[in-house]
């Protein structure tokens, strides 16, 4: 089996609650980080690794998804006839060429690992990567880039992990690890969302994985697990033992945009990083802290 990832799957099709009512008739993904919806930043990410095709697992009320990765004739129209050529040109710099994006509906909010199985057909017999655009990934390099090339070391499966202070551990998925150099963790085991004092590790899940097709026969048995849910990570350990498995200890900072002040945080640190804006926004920020 190639080791090359062209896939991408974005499961989209939650609802969001936490942010209501701004979620009310906006998909949650399109929140924006100071000027791009989150969804964009996990696109870009995936194709600053290499990926080729991007499959979305929707939802009703997400096709403002897939209007925004799809031309707007109008707007586009308008600024050239304005002379805002760099506006123009940012416009179409992040858009997917032509018959690269796919969409599939997931119908029914039967978890994570019911998202991605939604998607098998499309993926095919191939390893391919999972992004959740929640979880968002301030780097120099992006975090699936050093997946992917970290990737042909290891194959199998792969998870983004990051070490959190013990007493979190009950808000992730935790690694029951093996070898560990510091870099590549061997993925022994996952425990979902640990007490502190029975957590295996301090080795969080975040989410970013490449996986192997092979997953998707699990995912096939439809067991529901935490939640009444079908649990990726359920799939996932099903496979310890079979296939290789790892997870990367990624360098960046990584933010829960699922949260509220995880969403603040990230729009404050990805606008001082900002060439443009970044010294104005601390200036701006000055009276508050």
């Amino acid at each position: 089996m190639s080791v090359r990832v062209r896939k991408a799957i974005f499961p989209v099709g939650g609802l969001g609650t936490r942010f209501l009512p701004a979620t009310k008739s906006m998909p949650k993904e399109m929140l924006p980080v100071v000027d791009k919806p989150l969804i964009q930043y996990a696109v870009e990410e995936a194709q600053a690794a290499g990926i080729e095709e991007f499959i979305f697992v929707t939802g009703r009320g997400k096709t403002t998804i897939e209007d925004h990765f799809d031309h707007s004739f109008e707007l586009e129209k308008t600024l050239e006839e304005r002379g805002k050529t760099a506006e123009l040109e940012e416009l179409r710099r992040w858009l997917p060429k032509p018959g690269r994006v796919a969409y599939t509906r997931q119908m029914a909010p039967m978890g994570l690992g019911h998202a991605v199985w939604c998607a098998r057909d499309l993926v095919g017999n191939e390893p391919f990567a999972v992004l959740l655009a929640d979880d968002l990934i301030l780097a120099q390099t992006s975090c699936m880039k050093q997946m992917v090339d970290a990737y042909p070391e290891v194959r199998g499966n792969m998870i983004a992990v990051m070490d959190v202070p013990r007493e979190h551990t009950k808000r992730y998925g935790i690694v029951d690890p093996g070898r560990d150099d510091g870099r590549l963790v061997q993925v022994k085991g996952l425990v979902e969302k640990p007490a502190s004092d029975q957590a295996p590790s301090t080795c969080a899940v975040i989410g970013r994985y490449i996986l192997e097709p092979t997953v998707f026969r699990h995912l096939d048995k439809g067991i529901k697990g935490a939640g009444g849910e079908i649990q990726l990570t359920d799939a996932l350990a099903a496979m310890i033992g079979s296939a290789p498995f790892h997870g990367l200890r990624f360098e960046g900072k990584r933010f829960d945009c699922g949260d509220k002040v995880g969403f603040f945080e990230a729009n404050v640190a990805f606008a001082l990083a900002r060439a443009d804006i970044g010294a104005a926004a601390r200036a701006a920020l000055k009276p508050y802290v």
